[in-house]
This record gives C-alpha cells, structure tokens and sequence, in this order.
C-alpha cells in the first residue's frame, strides 16, 4: 500500500503540473485573441479578462485526455530514469500492478472531472456566450423549457419573444405560437396568437393569427384583430436557429437527460445530445485508456535514442485514438452509429490495445 500510494501521489503532482502548465499558456493565448477579437468594442481590459477566464475552463476540459497522456508519460518516464521501477521488479512486484494506482487515480480525476468540472465548465461557456454576445450585439436567441420553445429576436425597434408549443427538427415551423412584442422601452406593444408560424426569408408567415395591442391606448380585447393570414418581419435565419441551440457541452451533465426529453418533446432530434451524453460517461474510461497507453511504450528501462522514438509513439497512438473517438462521435451524431457503440467502442478498444502491447512487453 506505501507503493501505492507512492505511485499514485507522484501521478497526481504531475498530472496537477502538466495541468498548470497548460492552463496558463492558455490564458495568455486567450488573452492575445479575446483581444484581437473585440479590439472595435467598447471592451476594457478586465471585461476582456474576465471573458477569458470564463473560455478557459472549457477549452482545458477539451484537451483533458492530452493532459493525461503526457502526465502518464512524464511520470513513466521519471519512474524508468531513477530505475524505480527496476527496483520495483527487483523486489517483486510486477510493473503490472504497478499501474493500479496511477490507473485509480486517472478514474478519480475522470470521474471528478464528469461530476464536477462538467458543470462548471457548462456554467461558465453559457456566460461567456451572453457576455460576449452583448459585446458582438447578438438579438437571437432559442431556448427549450419545460413550458414549450422559447425564442427572441430582436431589433432597432425593440425585441419579440417567440413561444411555441412545438417545432420542427429545424426550429422553422412553429405550432400554438405566440408573439409578445417590446418596444425600446421594455414595455409591451402587443401580443399575436397563431396556430401555426413558418419561417420565411425576412418574416414569418403565420395562420390562424389574432392580434393584440397595447400601444394605442384602447382596450386591448375590444381592438383584437382575428386574421387568416399574417406577417411579421423577422431577421432570423434557419441556420441562426440552429446554432441558437449551442452545443451539448453547454449544458450540465446531470440537466442533460432532461433536456434531452425536452427536446424530443418540442419535436427535434436529441441525437448530438445523447452521443454528448454518453461521450461525457465514457471520459474516465477514455482517460484510463490515455495512461495504459502512455504506460504500454514508456515503462521499460529506457536505454539510447530510444525513448525519443516510445514518447513520439505514445502520442502519436493517443492522437490516433482521439481522432476516432471524435470521427465515432460525428458518425454517432448522424445517426450512422449507435450513440452507446459511438461513445463507447473507442476508449474500450484503446484499452484493449494498450493492455495487448503491455501484455506482450511485460512478464507478469
């Protein structure tokens, strides 16, 4: 246990190291582009700073398993130079279970990770998103909640919130929709109920419309206006519709499965959702999966030129498995794969690898 607790300490303070390392060359990188990006905003420099601290999170987690892979081989690497490891078999234990703690450590911070980090991380791209849309001066926005579709679009002269019972896969077909207009103000200036509403190039055409308004000074009931046909100009696009949804990654593990039926509810697919979803339960499988296969090419004594050649190797193996990972992930998120098969098939087949190559390399 004293081993083991070696082993796993010294992983922990390396991996913690090369997570240091990263997370500033990230920061003044981020800086160097939140920068670049609103040098014409009337943008300070704490705003820009605070923008950065809130990307930072997401784009760490994104590079987590690059991380660990070279966590994994600075550690190994560290074990085969001082010859502990040689020690280690001398006295017998096999290099083997050697990797237990360092492998029962990559599943805590994997499941750490997914637990906690997730949602902070969710959290803080949902406010990067506002803030750095107010600097860019977005009007769009589409959210899915329990009481139905909710979306905004918004102008010089004032914003309309758009609610809908349900859409299409698109979000360009609404039915039971209702229109509440706002002028510059923030007060109301009218509401309109249809039964249906489709998305036009610079409008929206709805039917079976009644029309209220506030504005005018009359009651509102006593002026309404019933029309078959009706048209309200609109600045939204199908493709900003879409992209008004964000991705997965922005919303907490734990509020995904919900959100996932909401989705499904309202009419659209949730098929890049429950791919994210599973994606997020495999990482500390596909994390594990990162340290055998930094342990499979740089555990033995190194000796020469040759440690050159394992390190290159190791990242080269983690970078191929990375890329199907996320090549199963598309597929999976067009419904040419299953989303369990998608999400899980790489991080078991990259721990099947590795154990293969340790396995041949070491005798037990």
């Amino acid at each position: 246990m004293i081993l083991h607790r070696y082993f796993a300490r010294r992983f922990l303070m390396t991996f913690l190291g090369v997570l240091a390392v990263f997370f500033m060359i990230m920061v003044f990188l981020d800086i160097v582009e939140q920068l670049r990006r609103y040098a014409s905003a009337d943008a300070g420099f704490m705003a820009i700073l605070a923008l950065t601290l809130l990307n930072i999170p997401q784009g760490v987690y994104r590079i987590l398993p690059l991380i660990m892979i070279l966590a994994s081989i600075a550690l190994f690497l560290g074990l085969a130079r001082s010859s502990e490891m040689v020690v280690t078999r001398a006295a017998g234990r096999s290099a083997l279970r050697a990797l237990n703690a360092p492998l029962f450590v990559a599943l805590l911070i994997g499941l750490f990770a997914v637990g906690v980090v997730n949602p902070i991380v969710a959290s803080t791209s949902k406010e990067y998103e506002v803030r750095s849309g107010a600097l860019r001066g977005d009007g769009s926005v589409l959210s899915i909640g329990s009481s139905g579709l909710w979306l905004r679009q918004g102008g010089e002269l004032g914003q309309t919130v758009i609610r809908a019972q349900s859409a299409n896969l698109d979000g360009t077909a609404l039915t039971d929709v209702t229109f509440i207009s706002f002028g510059p103000d923030g007060s109301p200036t009218r509401r309109i109920n249809a039964k249906s509403a489709a998305l036009q190039t610079g409008s929206w055409q709805l039917s079976d419309a009644k029309l209220w308004r506030f504005d005018d000074g009359s009651t509102p009931e006593v002026t309404a206006l019933i029309q078959p046909n009706m048209s309200i100009p609109s600045t939204l696009t199908p493709d900003q519709i879409r992209d008004s949804f964000g991705t997965p990654s922005s919303i907490p593990i734990w509020e995904l499965p919900a959100f996932i039926e909401r989705l499904r509810n309202a009419g659209f697919s949730a098929q890049r959702h429950v791919v994210w979803f599973h994606s997020e339960i495999a990482q500390p499988l596909f994390l594990v999966a990162m340290v055998m296969i930094g342990a499979a090419f740089t555990l033995r004594h190194q000796r020469g030129g040759r440690t050159g050649l394992m390190v290159m190797f190791a990242i080269l193996l983690a970078f191929v498995i990375y890329f199907i990972r996320n090549f199963a992930q598309v597929l999976g998120e067009n419904g040419q794969l299953p989303a369990v098969l998608a999400a899980w098939a790489p991080p078991l087949a990259a721990i099947g690898l590795s154990w293969g190559i340790l396995l041949h390399n070491e005798d037990g």
